[in-house]
């Protein structure tokens, strides 16, 4: 599965060994393509800067070098999928789906959460909770 990973859920892996982390990391020995773009590299090294000691950024910038790092070109049709979403936030889904990705993860329930467990242009958003059951179900 190809995921694109929200500035938030790159914020909170940097940030703790918590479970988004430990996500991630299952995805990554998974074998799952792990994609960003330089909008939401750059939110997330912003928001680390201001808020977390000097190890989160470095913990973050490894996190970044073991990702794909990409330039997304917005295709034409992909605004009509993102009118639900604040402008701010439009940049996020509309580079999953520029990016041909599956999935979207991103901790923003406050703007993302409507469209949870929904599908954009073929870009399905989850919650991190979501994802892992969707791609570790329980046994």
């Amino acid at each position: 599965m190809r995921i694109f990973l929200d500035a938030n859920v790159l914020f909170y892996a940097a940030q703790s060994a918590g479970a988004v982390r430990q996500l991630i990391q299952a995805l990554q020995a998974d074998g799952h393509a792990l994609v960003a773009d330089e909008y939401v590299a750059t939110e997330a090294r912003r928001n680390i800067a201001g808020k977390a000691k000097a190890d989160r950024q470095t913990y973050l910038q490894n996190l970044l070098s073991q990702i794909e790092i990409i330039a997304a070109h917005f295709p034409a049709n992909a605004h009509a999928a993102v009118q639900w979403l604040p402008e701010k936030d439009r940049p996020v889904l509309m580079a999953a789906i520029a990016l041909r990705c599956d999935a979207l993860l991103t901790g923003d329930r406050t703007h993302f959460g409507m469209g949870y467990g929904q599908t954009f242009d073929g870009v399905t958003t989850y919650a991190p909770a979501q994802l892992a059951m969707t791609v570790f179900p329980p046994s």
